[in-house]
């Protein structure tokens, strides 16, 4: 039984993946600390610190499947200690003395925090992964539709023709500049933890460092130029920078959920035949995956904070720390790669519905194009001039029936300026896109 949506038999799937479910499952964790201790043992052997053959038997018995995780459990209750109690079960399934060879000069933390990163490489693998796709997804969109000409909205008002095109490259350097993110912040993030008792390698003497970094050659790990027992800020970046790759894709999602609603109807999220949108209105087609990524952004966003709590460690260990991270750390990634995962497979099979992206350039009777007919004017009445002109008869516009272009030809300023052909080049909306295919073409040659 689970109370917690991303172990929910019903809900995790909406709330993580199998992925990542995978990779911070209990199974995993303790192998990743036996990999480590593994590891540890292997490059001590091959440096003489301890027996070759402690190691090797070592290395054969560092497998979860030879540990019982129900006894592992009760012994950590008990000890109310995470990495004891796996030593104790290392030695009793090792032959002979090799266990006494486990954990060599280490400490606890040491295995936690490395195991940690170990499964932080996985996970931001699988992350990479699917944004590297939504970012394929998008670019083949930006160029399909580079032409697509559609109302442009600011302030939630239509503003200016754009195109789909120009509004789907927006997106995709957005997610490239995140993937740029997630490569340089993992420099700093996937390196490995090896200092002993307070981060002095102490009890190694003087092979520590050929310990540390024949260790972290093996487990493919960054070595540390000194501990980070209590330095995490490195976590804090991480949880920062994964709030803003699901902020982009939570953006995404938010703008395909606005623009499926029924007054606009541009586009639609993927659906089929099956899908519910209501108990009792049986029209309804609802934005449900994007309404998910939405909320999945949101809540990655609520993890922050708690990130940044860990840089506030204490002294030269701080267990505190330890705690909350093991606490919001799988949940962070499930919901961002479920987050990102979500908007790859919305974006791969979008709706767009040209015809009605054709039919709103024309809904408020040629308002769309004003600047493009204060600028015309602006050459004989000057900028400022021209606005209170088309600001005048716009606002005329709204409040009564008509066009733009009758309007204007009814004022004198305007009708002696500009003919009725003119004005009809100038409220022409595929012709005011500005350079939206020249940026879309920028962003697609990468």
């Amino acid at each position: 039984m689970s109370a917690y949506v991303i172990d929910s038999v019903l809900f995790r799937d909406q709330f993580g993946t199998a992925a990542m479910r995978r990779i911070f499952s209990d199974e995993t964790t303790v192998q990743r600390w036996l990999d480590v201790e593994a590891a540890l043992a292997k490059v001590q052997a091959e440096l003489g610190i301890i027996p070759r053959a402690a190691a090797d038997e070592i290395r054969r018995k560092a497998r979860v499947e030879l540990i019982d995780l129900g006894e592992l459990k009760a012994e950590m209750d008990r000890t109310a200690h995470p990495i004891v109690p796996l030593l104790r079960a290392i030695k009793k399934v090792c032959d002979g003395d090799a266990g006494e060879y486990v954990h060599w000069g280490a400490t606890t933390q040491d295995i936690v925090d490395s195991g940690t990163v170990l499964q932080l490489r996985d996970g931001l693998d699988e992350i990479g992964h699917d944004l590297r796709g939504l970012l394929e997804n998008l670019l083949l969109l930006a160029g399909t539709y580079r032409d697509q000409v559609m109302v442009g909205r600011s302030h939630g008002q239509q503003a200016l023709p754009i195109t789909f095109g120009y509004k789907v490259a927006v997106w995709a350097e957005e997610v490239r500049r995140n993937l740029q993110r997630l490569g340089q912040m993992r420099e700093r993030v996937l390196v490995g933890q090896f200092a002993g008792a307070v981060g002095t390698l102490s009890a190694l003497a003087d092979s520590g460092l050929a310990v540390q970094e024949a260790l972290f050659r093996e487990l493919g790990l960054g070595c540390p130029t000194i501990a980070w027992h209590v330095s995490r800020d490195g976590l804090a970046e991480l949880a920062g920078v994964l709030a803003i790759c699901t902020g982009t894709v939570g953006k995404i999602a938010h703008e395909i959920y606005a623009l499926q609603k029924t007054e606009i109807g541009e586009l639609e999220e993927p659906f089929s035949l099956g899908k519910v949108g209501s108990s009792t209105m049986p029209h309804k087609r609802n934005p449900a995956a994007c309404e998910t990524v939405v909320a999945l952004a949101r809540a990655v966003r609520s993890i922050v904070p708690l990130a940044l709590e860990g840089v506030l460690a204490e002294h030269e260990r701080d267990k505190i720390v330890l705690q909350t991270e093991r606490e919001y750390l799988a949940r962070l990634f499930g919901l961002s790669h479920a987050a990102i995962a979500k908007t790859r497979a919305v974006t791969a099979g979008l709706t767009v519905r040209t015809g009605h992206m054709e039919a709103n350039l024309y809904l408020q009777r040629g308002l769309l194009l004003s600047e493009a007919v204060m600028m015309r004017l602006s050459d004989a009445l000057g900028r400022q001039e021209a606005h209170e002109v088309v600001y005048r008869i716009c606002m005329e516009v709204f409040e009564r029936e008509g066009t733009l272009k009758d309007a204007l030809l009814a004022e004198p300023t305007v009708a002696s300026r500009l003919s009725a052909g003119e004005i009809d080049a100038l409220l022409d909306p595929k012709a005011y896109t500005g350079l939206a295919g020249a940026f879309v073409d920028r962003v697609t040659a990468g």
